[in-house]
């Protein structure tokens, strides 16, 4: 049993309805509302070429009127939803995970800035603890070669300042002794 659709029967013309006569503008906004029904899968092929073929022979704008009644009027935005047949993207054009940051590195850079306020105090720690982290780092391959070398470099730059230091009080102290 066929159903009529609204689009296959004639427009009432009775005489309290007016019939305006449909400009070329009006037509393609009706065929422009048809696409989108078309595209979003609204309307199957043939009964899409159907509508546009009756939409282009339209005289009045009631007659348009039926032929988008069922449809929105204008495209609709759709969700996203990934679909079983799209399948998974593939790994190589999804974001390269990020390897975790290794503690020690973290640990030696936090050490290693801390000689500026703890008078070097923290250096030796920050050598021992980067140290430690590069070994790991190369082995693992986790991140924080940036915080090793500054960790690193900082614990280096302390334990030099003080092997300084002493080095000049143990001078002072040698020319004390011997004067």
């Amino acid at each position: 049993m066929s159903y009529p659709t609204p689009w296959q029967g004639n427009p009432l013309q009775g005489p309290g309805t007016p019939s305006m006569l449909a400009s070329h503008a009006d037509r393609e906004r009706a065929v422009d509302v048809l696409r989108a029904g078309y595209g979003e899968g609204r309307l199957d092929h043939p009964e899409f070429e159907k509508r546009v073929a009756r939409a282009y022979s339209a005289r009045t704008i009631a007659e348009l009127s039926l032929l988008v009644a069922d449809l929105p009027q204008g495209p609709q935005l759709q969700p996203f939803q990934p679909t079983a047949a799209a399948g998974p993207v593939s790994a190589t054009f999804l974001p390269r995970p990020q390897p975790p940051t290794n503690g020690k590195a973290v640990g030696s850079m936090v050490c290693g800035i801390l000689t500026l306020f703890t008078g070097g105090l923290t250096g030796l720690p920050a050598v021992i603890l980067g140290h430690m982290a590069q070994s790991e780092i190369r082995r693992t391959g986790e991140a924080g070669e940036g915080f090793v070398l500054t960790g690193l470099v900082l614990g280096w730059l302390s334990v030099a300042g003080w092997l300084l230091f002493l080095t000049f009080f143990v001078f002072l102290a040698a020319l004390a002794g011997t004067g």
